[in-house]
């Protein structure tokens, strides 16, 4: 599955960003891990500022969620104004979009000072049900109470039947890998350098961190940032906190894109907009069918499922890109940003910006970068009052802990494997072989069939075969692994070991 915006651009850091060929051992002020959006804008506010900032990149710039996002900077972002009212102050909730609104402002400048096209939208919150008017009209209410000049209207430009829309005017969309080239640009021309390809496993717990990445590099260091999807490292318990879910994205050819950017109020997620290509064609992506990960009974299905959506409306339509996105939602609604719990005050991390990360992202770098400089941001002080909720922290735990103790429990009950055969053609299955009490997951992928232990690395979830992306996906949080067994995303980090 092939990210549109990343299939659009050779690979950002080809020519721009300093590559590491240094010695195993470096000492530099600050370490990010990450280097998506989020990463790179604290990377370059730091560089800026004369801070010496190495970026650690499991993969490859782009590679996660930032690289596979729909590209919309909204502040209307479907229900969260009015969710968020459900949980928190007023004050606290005016605080995010105040974070939200620096955020996109940011992000703007940037693209108007190096000329990336930022297309002006209306964003629209749309019922797709007669059930759903009311929760359109909720979020409609929040965002007037929040201080948005939304509008409501009955007029939605789309060729199926809806039940009224809250719009936001004059919200922007982008091409968010033509952001991380410049942001990488820039970051190189301020002396930052970019080390993909080595994943940070480690980080020490007394005195000035030192980072340890899976080549046996150490970087010695000031502060470290954690911009990752999920904190790699357990100190704060994130990984407990946040629920990890997959959506999927599909882009078309030869169908009728609204004017607007679109998403629906309730479940099934249907979000849609236009993409003009570079040839000036338009395109429509569409997006939804969110489920947590490791827990659909089959991912393919999601996506056939988004693809017969879009075909019965667009019947003319032919598909050219179909992806997904990981993205993380924390167990309140707002973000975690900030010094990580028993880092010492050297941590910092950034999560949970529960798919709307182009301005949540931004907006945890601008905190962050000041934090390290010396100031803070005025939202953010609202912002870190949030309401603290632990039955909510523990019922995501609940549920992640009974999600696995049920997969266990599936698996230790089925029939011994005899002989663990290769499944068919691009499929996978977990099971044990014959006195040996340890799962094992075997697949079959281009012809070859690879097996290794069918427990994740983290916490010892039981893994799931992703069948529309040929992954071993954890339900407990949210790791995966290619099938050969290597980390793709955390907190695991350590690929699972061949049975």
């Amino acid at each position: 599955m092939s990210s549109y915006w990343l299939d659009q651009h050779r690979p950002v850091t080809a020519e721009s960003a300093d590559r590491f060929t240094g010695a195993a051992v470096e000492t530099t002020d600050v370490v990010v891990v990450g280097a998506g959006l989020t990463g790179l804008t604290t990377g370059l506010l730091l560089a800026r500022a004369g801070k010496r900032v190495i970026v650690l990149e499991a993969g490859s710039v782009g590679s996660g969620t930032t690289g596979h996002t729909t590209g919309k900077v909204s502040l209307l972002q479907g229900r969260k104004l009015s969710r968020l009212l459900e949980h928190q102050s007023k004050e606290v909730a005016r605080a995010y979009v105040e974070a939200n609104r620096e955020g996109q402002a940011w992000l703007l400048r940037l693209c108007d000072e190096a000329g990336i096209r930022a297309e002006r939208r209306t964003a629209m919150t749309y019922a797709a049900t007669a059930g759903q008017r009311k929760q359109a009209q909720q979020e409609h209410e929040a965002a007037i109470r929040l201080g948005l000049p939304t509008e409501w209207t009955e007029e939605v430009d789309v060729p199926f039947r809806t039940f009224g829309a809250v719009a936001l005017a004059d919200q922007v969309q982008i091409d968010p890998v033509a952001v991380l080239a410049e942001l990488v640009r820039q970051f190189a021309d301020h002396g930052g350098s970019i080390i993909e390809g080595d994943r940070v496993v480690s980080v020490s717990k007394l005195g000035p961190p030192v980072v340890g990445t899976a080549s046996g590099r150490q970087v010695h260091c000031d502060h470290v940032v954690l911009a990752t999807g999920t904190p790699i490292l357990d100190r704060g318990l994130y990984f407990a906190k946040l629920e990890a879910h997959r959506s999927y994205l599909l882009m078309f050819e030869g169908a009728p894109a609204p004017e607007s950017m679109l998403i629906s109020a309730g479940a099934p997620t249907r979000s849609l907009r236009e993409v003009v290509d570079a040839d000036g064609g338009s395109r429509l992506m569409v997006g939804g069918e969110d489920h947590l990960v490791g827990r659909a009974t089959s991912e393919q299905q999601h996506v056939d499922r988004l693809r017969e959506w879009v075909l019965s409306f667009y019947p003319g339509a032919r598909q050219t890109h179909a992806w997904s996105a990981q993205d993380y939602r924390s167990h309140d609604g707002v973000p975690y940003v900030g010094d990580l719990p028993r880092g010492g005050g050297h941590i910092k991390v950034a999560t949970g910006f529960d798919k709307w990360g182009l301005t949540n992202g931004v907006a945890a770098a601008l905190r962050i970068s000041a934090e390290l400089l010396g100031s803070r941001p005025s939202w953010a002080v609202p912002m870190a009052r949030r309401i603290t909720r632990p039955s909510g922290a523990a019922a995501v735990v609940s549920v992640n802990v009974r999600a696995a103790s049920a997969q266990a429990g599936a698996l230790l009950q089925a029939e011994t494997v005899r002989a663990n055969p290769a499944p068919a053609e691009g499929s996978g299955s977990v099971g044990r072989r014959r006195l040996d009490p340890v799962p094992v997951a075997t697949s079959t992928v281009a012809g070859r069939t690879c097996s290794v232990s069918g427990v994740c690395t983290h916490l010892g979830g039981i893994l799931h075969w992703n069948d529309a992306e040929q992954t071993w996906d954890c339900p407990l949080h949210g790791s995966r692994f290619t099938h050969e067994g290597e980390v793709i995303e955390g907190p695991a980090t350590r690929s699972l070991p061949s049975a």
